[in-house]
């Protein structure tokens, strides 16, 4: 049947598949060609979009970069401008600063040539006067030689030498007055200075000072050694007592020992022959002096030791060991009650602190007082003055001649002048003088204030004198009619030079002379 079909009708329905095909493909094209369209249309959309945000981002950054350039401008606009104006106020303060300057500076030159002027007027003034005076004067002068003449019938000659002689006397008295104004004027220049330096040497050297006893206490383990020592009889304490030079007290303090003696050497060598005879245990007079005798040999070295201890101390470079030696023998020598090792430092220290403000030698200041009273240590063995003494040992052994010149001089024994021989004894009087640096027995006392007493009344016009202050000061009342203000400075000075060659003294003695006058009336 399907053979039976004819070729017209699968033409038609070729045909009719192409146009249904065409129409499919048409439709779909078209429905594609929308789908592009509105493909591209929301793409162009998105675009706008994106472009427009974009836009917007830009122009917001422009709007804050143009912002922040227009604050930026503005802060340095401001800076510049509050810097100018500082600058214009400094401009300002300086100029009316130097404007107030130039107004001082004038009312200055003002004033300058109003003094000047009243300056010249008073000079003319006091020429004038002076001429005038002058003139009075020859006038005076003439009038009195013709006096003279007329009145003792003297000669020319005559009335001229007793004219003379007044005019002498006047002259005197007007050259004390001069000279008591120039010595007082350099006293207080001197002085001021003097303390200010004696001042900042104290307040940088500060020492303990304590007296020296004349005692020292050994301990003991107990009570029962006491009689070992004493021994049978007393034999042991009285040949301990015979070695050494030294008084044993045994009851007076419990478990311990009493040595007494004013030699600081002899008391040192028996406390420690003491020490050694209670730890060997073994006390008997042969054991005793054995020990002693041994103490006594090493008591060598122990004063080498403490002179070479004393130089650390100062800060001084090694010395010849002799010279060591003899320096360490002064820690067992006392001036009055002061140790004189500790007081040979003080004054080394003194020196050295004074030199550094004058500008001069620290090291041989140093070396001037360390070594200033090594004659004590000899005087005993050597006649002569400890300062003389001390200088011939230490030439002897090479030191230089401003040491032994400052230490020959330090009391005076030879005349010097100078630097160093000021320094030392200075320093000195300075540490004889601290309180509680020395101590003086009561004879010695009184018989230094009786000197003083007996040399202030021994000079004419004296109406009173007491010594006061522990003789550091010297009071002397005179009668005003027989002695006038010039007199009585002469006087006091007179008083203090003659002290100064009769006593011997630590530290200074101050001279006053009191010249009163009273007027007394009674109302009836």
């Amino acid at each position: 049947m399907l053979l039976e079909i004819s070729p017209i009708y699968w033409v038609g329905v070729a045909v009719l598949g192409m146009g249904l095909g065409a129409l499919i493909g048409a439709w779909i094209f078209r429905r594609e060609t929308q789908r592009r369209k509105a493909t591209m249309e929301r793409e162009a959309r998105e675009v706008l979009e994106h472009a427009r945000r974009e836009a917007e981002s830009l122009s917001r950054e422009a709007r804050l970069q143009a912002t922040e350039e227009s604050l930026k401008v503005r802060a340095q606009a401001e800076l510049m401008f509050v810097a100018r104006r500082t600058e214009l106020a400094e401009t300002e303060h300086r100029l009316t600063e130097r404007e107030r300057l130039i107004n001082r500076q004038l009312e200055q030159l003002i004033q300058n040539e109003k003094t000047l002027r009243l300056q010249q007027e008073d000079t003319e003034t006091r020429a004038a006067t002076l001429q005038t005076r002058e003139a009075e004067l020859d006038r005076l002068i003439q009038e009195r030689r013709q006096l003279l003449q007329n009145s003792g019938h003297l000669t020319a000659m005559e009335a001229r030498e007793q004219l003379l002689k007044e005019f002498q006397k006047e002259a005197q008295t007007d050259a004390s007055a001069y000279a008591r104004h120039i010595m007082e004027d350099a006293r207080m220049q001197a002085e001021q200075k003097a303390r200010r330096l004696v001042g900042i040497a104290i307040q940088r050297f500060a020492s303990e000072h304590t007296w020296e006893i004349t005692t020292c206490t050994v301990q003991l383990p107990n009570d029962d050694i006491k009689g070992r020592i004493i021994g049978r009889e007393g034999r042991n304490i009285r040949s301990f007592e015979s070695a050494t030079g030294v008084t044993v007290l045994i009851d007076d303090v419990p478990n311990a020992v009493v040595l007494s003696s004013f030699d600081p050497l002899r008391r040192d060598i028996a406390r420690e022959a003491m020490e050694k005879l209670i730890q060997d245990g073994r006390i008997h007079p042969g054991r005793i002096e054995e020990i002693v005798a041994q103490v006594q040999q090493d008591m060598e070295q122990t004063m080498l030791r403490a002179g070479e201890e004393a130089l650390g101390r100062v800060g001084l470079p090694p010395m010849a060991d002799e010279i060591v030696r003899v320096l360490g023998r002064l820690k067992y020598r006392l001036s009055f009650s002061q140790n004189v090792l500790e007081h040979s430092i003080e004054v080394a220290q003194l020196m050295g602190l004074m030199a550094s403000e004058l500008g001069q030698d620290v090291t041989l200041a140093k070396r001037i007082g360390m070594l200033h009273d090594v004659g004590k240590a000899l005087s005993q063995d050597i006649e002569g003055a400890h300062a003389i003494v001390g200088a011939e040992f230490l030439k002897r052994h090479g030191e230089p001649e401003e040491v032994t010149l400052a230490v020959a001089s330090h009391h005076d024994d030879i005349p010097q002048d100078g630097l160093w021989h000021s320094l030392v004894t200075g320093a000195d009087a300075i540490s004889a003088s601290r309180p509680g640096a020395r101590s003086e027995a009561m004879t010695t006392y009184l018989k230094r204030v009786e000197s003083l007493e007996r040399i202030g009344a021994s000079f004419p016009g004296v109406e009173r004198v007491y010594a006061i202050q522990a003789g550091r000061e010297l009071r002397v009342m005179v009668q005003p009619d027989q002695l006038n203000d010039e007199q009585a400075y002469e006087l006091a000075r007179n008083i203090s030079h003659r002290i100064s060659g009769e006593i011997q003294h630590p530290g200074q003695i101050r001279v006053v002379v009191i010249r009163e006058t009273r007027c007394v009336e009674f109302a009836k």
